[in-house]
């Protein structure tokens, strides 16, 4: 579950990059022109799914934990995939 979610979240943190990136060129070049503030929005195109997928593999954990805990005391859910 970690790591599923890890992976679900680096592509989150990959989108959110392209946007930061792109929106980052965009505003320096209307404003000030492009200088350092640009190559570290181009450094969100690594540094935000390296992040989001840290994040996500922790809360992957805690839900794994969490939901292995309550399934004990409550039953959890079964799911049935074959037809008889």
């Amino acid at each position: 579950m970690a790591q599923f979610q890890a992976f679900l979240f680096s592509l989150l943190g990959l989108i959110a990059g392209i946007i930061y990136s792109i929106g980052g060129v965009i505003v320096d070049l209307f404003t000030i022109g492009l200088n350092w503030g640009t190559a570290m929005a181009f450094m969100a195109l690594v540094g935000m799914p390296v992040s989001f997928a840290a994040i996500g593999f922790m809360l992957g954990l805690v839900e794994a934990v969490l939901y292995n805990l309550f399934a004990k005391w409550f039953g959890g859910f079964k799911m049935d995939l074959f037809k008889d």
